[in-house]
Order: structure tokens, then sequence, then C-alpha cells
């Protein structure tokens, strides 16, 4: 039978601040051994029926430790892989036009560095320099006008695909003018920071935790360390965007798997991938899957797999990857549930293992979904869950005498992190003073949690997102040239079968439609705008979304004034964003949010519930002062939506000028990472 060990109280399990401000590393928390240890070490490399062990035997911890194998490569499975990939090529013009639009980008962006060094040399200021690179330099405003819209392939109804599928330009032109951002300082004694991720933007992406991973370990990059993110290798990744793909080695990983009605311990073939997506440091974890079918999907979240085994699986291999490569960072950056289960894994097998030097940080970007786990299941990460069922662990109270007691994950990283943020100051404040954290209010309010916890502001990628260069869009557009953002509204009224209208305010919402998003409001902001004489154009999709499509197949198929898209494209909502006079962001919790800072990047007023992010980013123009950018309301009614929406409104119809005098503030709002970067190195260097 599986013994239970209850620690005392104050078994030192966790990381406590010092006075000087730095952090004493966690001592592993020492068990008795049980009679399921022998099972549990990664040297048991015959698959094993735990019902059959018996004996106990005393096993110290050590007996947990990984093999001290070698990681090598398997050159002719690599080659029989690089021929295969080189069979299936196929020439994409879709493809091709999209690798020259990000050549094109990158030249402007080249041209705007070198201008920033001879700015030096002329005596100017940088920015005054880096306006000149524009592809407009010398024009006047109506000539920029007339140049931007020659150039725009407006959309047809005839046309075969979809309008945002292809270039909406015979020949990209950027006008420059944004928003200078001198580059980030470089820092001293640079770290070596690995995150271990369920997503990273653009290729594997669902929402915002993929664009915070890659917007954060792109700005620490920039900043001088070196950053690799750890990344489960779905089969929806397409080969084609991963720089310098390279097999770097296979080796085998204990994992736990069912048969004949119960778990047993074996292991798993792991290959490794290195490259770059999107200008990151990648390293993809592949399971054979001639075993195994992790990650084989063709949507992220979309296998025929069990989701919670296969991160169990993943953390694992993350950490054995680390350990038989001898890799040693400084910091073990984990996000989410999904990579939760690292935290533990590292402080009980690792640590005392060869890997010695990581100091373990754990992000939540969102409290919904907490990584439940029953104690036979955890074996996917080669270790019984017994290991950690102890409340001072990772065991949900709530199941405390339930047949089984469960195990959660979150908490228990919760517990064996160094330190602990979230997505924004307010979240944080919320979960613990409000009831953003659940069930685990009363844990984030321990001193022991409270004394490593804050919030950390999210920011955008300013590159991926630059109305100034954006090559998706129909016209670019900046504070100094913002011309180009009408352009953008009628190409999108147009595109949708809209009535093309300047002086009507296109409201939009770009959201996941489930009710964290606050559908309820979103559905009669569509409405009310309606009766409002403006017009709404929904793009986006989620389990909740079965009224939205309701209504676009009835209501509002082809209807001049709103326009519903129930699904989700990177393309359409960059037009979308373009286009947009206000952007709502009615959500009923929202950790951060990303929407209103993309919003504001491309000089939309966004209108939004107070709550988390939305309320530490978004700052009534009415209540706001030097500050305000959008329109906030408190309640998580209709009549308090309704009295933000219809100032919204009034102020496009009544103020035009006013109005394009904010948007152009809005454009040279600083929504990037740099600021945020820079508390998070603050934060891995004291840890």
């Amino acid at each position: 039978p599986v013994q239970h060990t209850r620690l005392p109280a104050n078994t030192p399990l966790y990381p406590s601040p010092s006075r000087r401000g730095s952090f004493r590393s966690p001592q592993p928390p020492r068990r008795r051994a049980t009679a399921m240890a022998p099972l549990l070490s990664s040297t048991h490399n015959s698959a094993v029926a735990l019902s059959r062990h018996s004996g106990p035997k005393q096993l110290s911890t050590r007996s947990l430790a990984p093999r001290r194998s070698r990681c090598h490569v398997v050159p002719r499975r690599a080659a029989r892989m690089a021929v295969q990939a080189e069979s299936q090529v196929q020439v994409d013009e879709a493809a091709l036009a999209e690798e020259l639009r990000l050549m094109r980008a990158e030249n402007l962006k080249l041209r705007s560095k070198l201008a920033a060094i001879q700015a030096r040399r002329e005596g100017i200021s940088e920015a005054e320099a880096v306006a000149r690179v524009s592809d407009i330099a010398g024009l006047s405003e109506a000539e920029v006008l007339r140049k931007l819209e020659a150039g725009i392939v407006w959309p047809k109804p005839s046309e075969p695909t979809p309008f945002w599928d292809r270039s909406p330009r015979t020949m990209e032109l950027a006008v420059g003018g944004g928003k200078y951002v001198p580059p980030p300082p470089q820092d001293q004694n640079p770290l070596h920071i690995v995150h271990l991720a369920a997503e990273l933007a653009p290729f594997a992406k669902v929402g915002g935790l993929a664009d915070v991973v890659t917007g954060l370990a792109k700005a620490c990059g920039e900043r001088g360390h070196y950053v690799e993110v750890i990344l489960p290798y779905y089969t929806c990744i397409p080969d084609s965007v991963i720089e310098n793909k390279k097999h770097e080695c296979e080796f085998t990983v204990p994992k736990g798997y069912h048969w004949d009605g119960e778990m047993r311990l074996g292991n798993q073939i792991t290959h490794v991938y290195s490259g770059r997506i999107a200008g990151v440091n990648v390293l993809l974890l592949q399971p054979d899957h001639s075993t195994s079918n992790f990650f084989v999907c063709d949507r992220i979240y979309g296998g025929g797999y069990n989701e919670v085994e296969a991160y169990l699986y993943f953390c694992r291999a993350a950490l054995e990857f680390l350990n038989v490569t001898q890799r040693q960072p400084a910091v073990l950056h984990l996000h989410e549930w999904q990579a939760s289960a690292a935290a533990l894994l590292y402080w009980e097998i690792y640590h005392q293992s060869g890997l010695a030097r990581p100091r373990v940080m754990l992000t939540i970007h969102s409290m919904a979904n907490t990584g439940e786990v029953r104690q036979d299941e955890f074996l996917a990460a080669g270790v019984h869950g017994d290991m950690f069922a102890t409340i001072e662990k990772a065991l949900d109270e709530r199941t405390i005498g339930h047949n089984p007691e469960r195990l959660n994950m979150l908490k228990g990283a919760i517990n064996y992190s160094n330190w602990v943020t979230t997505v924004s100051p307010s979240y944080a404040a919320e979960a613990i003073q409000g009831g953003a954290a659940g069930w685990l209010r009363e844990h984030f309010n321990t001193d022991m949690v409270r004394n490593k916890f804050s919030g950390v502001l999210n920011g955008i990628d300013t590159e991926e997102w630059d109305p100034s260069m954006d090559g998706m869009l129909p016209a670019t557009f900046s504070a100094e040239f913002p011309a180009g953002k009408a352009l953008c509204k009628k190409y999108l009224q147009q595109g949708l079968g809209l009535k093309v209208d300047a002086a009507k305010p296109l409201v939009v919402c770009v959201s996941r439609l489930v009710p964290q998003k606050g559908i309820h409001l979103i559905k009669h902001s569509i409405f009310r705008t309606q009766k409002l004489g403006g017009q709404f154009v929904l793009l986006g999709s989620g389990h909740a979304d079965g009224d939205f499509r309701h209504l676009a197949e009835t209501e509002f198929k082809d209807h001049p004034d709103v326009a519903m898209r129930i699904m989700y494209s990177e393309r359409l909502a960059h037009l979308v964003y373009a286009a947009a006079d206000i952007v709502v962001v009615p959500s009923m919790f929202e950790p951060c949010g990303l929407t209103q800072l993309i919003a504001i990047r491309y000089g939309a007023l966004p209108l939004v519930r107070r709550t988390g992010g939305l309320g530490d980013t978004v700052f009534d123009v009415d209540a706001g002062g030097e500050k305000g950018n959008g329109f906030v309301f408190d309640g998580a009614d209709e009549g308090s939506m309704d009295s933000a929406l219809e100032r919204a409104v009034k102020y496009y119809v009544d103020k035009p000028e006013w109005w394009a005098e904010q948007s152009k503030k809005n454009m040279l709002a600083d929504c990037g990472w740099q600021s945020s970067a820079a508390e998070y190195i603050n934060i891995y260097r004291n840890i």
C-alpha cells in the first residue's frame, strides 16, 4: 500500500526573503521512502507493473536521480527525415509573399537602426532621424495619401479566397513616423534563462500566453541575456517557420503508461530539435510517435491524447534534457499549470542530481485552470504522485477524504517556486483580496506565498504590432502620418460587406467567446452599437460561441452595419485593429489582456470593464487626466456598459478633432516590453 508522509508544518520547503532583498534557495523537502520508491528510479529501464512490486525498502531520494545518459545524435534518422522533408516542399505563392513581407520589414528596421547611428554624427535626435526612414520621405500629406491609396488591392466579392489571406497592396509602403523606442540597455552579467511553456506566438498560439512568452523572451534577449524556450513539438507547427532547424539528440525519459487498467512505469524515447521561431531560440520536445501520440494535433490543445499526462511528460522530458546536456541555466521560468510539475520534479529529483544551479520562477497567466491530477496519473511524469500528496506540497485540500485524493499542480508549483508572478499588479491584488484565486485565495494569503508573489504588467511585441510598418495592412499609418487609418477602415468595411461610411464609428471586438470575456456584454454591445448608429465587427470563437454563430447566420447575415466572423485569423485581426475606432473588452475578469494594448497601439480607443490588467492600462478620458486613453465602466450589467458606449459614440460623432488627437496620442503610448522585461530581470537576479 502507498504510504503518505505528512511533513511537519515548519519543514523548510520554500525560499524566504532576506533583509537584503535576495532569497535563499529552497531546500528539497526530506521524505521517508515508501514501498513505491524503487519503481520511481529513472534507471529502471523495463516496464514494471506497480501492482506486482512488493517488499518495503528504505531508499533515499537520490535513487530517483535521472540516468547519467549522454545525449547523442542519430545521423541516419536525421538524414532520412531531412530527405523526406525536402521531398514534401512545394512552391506556395502565399508563403513566398509572406517571406517577402518579412524581408521588407526587416530591411526597414535595419535602415532605422542605421539612421539612429548616423543621427549621433549629425547632431540631431535619434527620433528625428528614424522618422526620416520611410518610403514617403519628403512627400506632403496629400501626396502620401494618394500614394497609399494607389497601391491598395481593394477587396472584391468574387475573390476565390478571403481578402485577408492575400497581400492587400501591390507593393508595401511604410510611412514611418511611429513612436521611436531607443534600443534597450545591455545588462551586465547576462543570465541564461530557460522558459517552459505550452505556447509560443505566433505559430503555437491559442491566447495571450503565447504572446507573453514570445515578447518577454525577445525583450530579455535584446538586453543581452541568453534565452531559450522549451516547447512541445506540436505536429501543427509548420517546419517552414522554424529557422535553422536541427535534430539535437535522442534520449529516454521515465514515463508511466496505461496497461491492462493500471499505470505502469517505462521509458519514452524523446527527440529534441533546436531552431528559432519569431526571433526566439526554441527547443522542441517530441516523443517518438511510434509509441506515443502526445502533441499529434491539428491545433494546440486539439489532439486525441490526455493533456494532463502529456504535459506531465513534457515537464519531465524538459528537465531530463537540461540534465543530460549539462545545461545549467540561472533561471527556469515556468508558465501556467502545463509547466507547473517541473517545479516539483526539479526540487525533489534533479536539484540534487546534477542540475543544481537553476532557480525556479512561476508565472500564472490565469487562475481559471489550476491543473488537477490523480496521484496515479502523475506517474506520466515518471514518479508516483504520492511523493507530493501532502498539504505542504501539492495535495488539493478540497479532495481530502475523497477516493482518490488529488494533487493540484498549480498549488504545488506555487509552493516549490522561488518566486511567483502574475501578469498585472491588479490581478495579483485580486488574488489576495478578491475572488481571482478562487479556492487558492487562502493559500495566497499565507505569509509564505505573499512574501514571494507580485504582479508584473505584460507588454506587446511592438515590432509585430506596428501600424507604421505592418505589411498586413492596406495602408500603414502613424501619429505623424495618420491618414492611412481611414483607408484601413474603408478597406475592412468593403471587404466585410459593410456600408462604406467614414462617419459611422466602427466598434470592434476581437476575443475568445467564453464566459470570462463577458459574452453577454459583447452580445448586447452589438445591438446597442447598431441602435446608436455605429457599425460592429466581431472576430473570435470559443466554446460559448453558439449564440453568435446563430446571429451571424440569421439576423446579421449580409448586414450593412454588423459583420461577425466566428473564427480567428491573425491577419484579419491586424486589419480589424487598424480599422477600429473603438475596441470593446468587457471581461468579467482579465489577468492582464493584450487586446486593449494593441488597440491603443493602433490608434483606437479601448472601452473596458475595470478589472485586473484592464484597470492598470486603460484610463477613462473623463477621469484619467493626461493618462486618459479610453472609456472605463465598473459594473457587470448592460446599463453600466451602455453608459460608456454611449459616451464613446457621442465623442466620436460630436468631437472629431478631439478624437483624431486622442487617436494620435494613443499611437505614441509605450505598450512594449522594455520596462516589464527590466522588472523580470530584477526578479531573476534576486532569486
